[in-house]
């Protein structure tokens, strides 16, 4: 799955803009990257939304335990891959009918985040159990959130390319060579939103995450982590 998203929808993290700047490398722009993903997976759906975003996904290669799923509702875009243990509770918690699936589900919490405040986002995601990693837009609000599960079962991946567009992708190769060394794993249980304006943890949401720059002959540019003694948030 692929989403990418223009810098008037989101800011790149300034340490993956130092870490392209430190060591030039090969970039592409934002459209090149959409048309290598499409040529590298047949049957791929894209869409542009929008003047900023595009998303592509496809069921090539798909794990049978962790598949991709796509939705939109109410000006709500969703890609979600892996699955909730917990699915059948939540749908009792959202008030869902039995045939909603995981993207369905992520798509009504979220809105939950967005009209129940003050409602804390890592409660959204903290209340997910399993193996996930998922990117919602907002069209509405022109507002960006994605989080990764708390193990990182899920890969998830995310980088700059050449025309300064921010890029999450599961496949670590379709991002190296598009945005250099501006690139590094999503730190897993954490949730990025533009609302909010940073990356957090969803278990120590107050915690600083800070990016240790990568060596020269890595090839991601910096590694995200949490900070200080893990202290798990209240999820009830």
């Amino acid at each position: 799955m692929l989403g990418v998203f223009s810098s008037a929808i989101v800011s790149p993290p300034d340490e993956l803009v130092a870490a392209g700047c430190r060591t030039p490398s090969p970039k592409i722009t934002s459209d090149a990257l959409v048309k290598r993903f499409l040529d590298n997976n047949s049957s791929a759906v894209s869409m542009q939304i929008g003047d900023h975003v595009q998303f592509a996904y496809s069921h090539q290669n798909e794990s049978a335990l962790q598949p991709r799923s796509f939705a939109v509702k109410d000006e709500i875009f969703c890609l979600f891959e892996g699955a909730l243990d917990n699915l059948g509770s939540l749908k009792q918690q959202y008030g869902l009918a039995k045939s909603a699936n995981e993207v369905i589900l992520v798509i009504e919490a979220y809105k939950a985040l967005r009209d129940r405040a003050p409602y804390p986002p890592n409660h959204v995601v903290g209340h997910l159990s399993g193996s996930f990693a998922f990117i919602v837009y907002d069209k509405s609000t022109s507002t960006l959130f994605v989080a990764s599960d708390q193990f990182g079962k899920v890969p998830l991946y995310w980088g700059i390319t050449a025309d300064g567009h921010v890029a999450f992708a599961d496949n670590a190769d379709l991002l190296k060579g598009a945005c250099g060394k501006s690139l590094a794993s999503f730190p897993q249980g954490c949730f990025f939103s533009t609302a909010v304006g940073e990356l957090r943890s969803y278990e120590n949401p107050k915690n600083k995450i800070t990016a240790v720059p990568a060596k020269e002959e890595e090839i991601w540019g910096a590694t995200f982590k949490v900070e200080g003694p893990a202290v798990v948030a209240a999820t009830e």
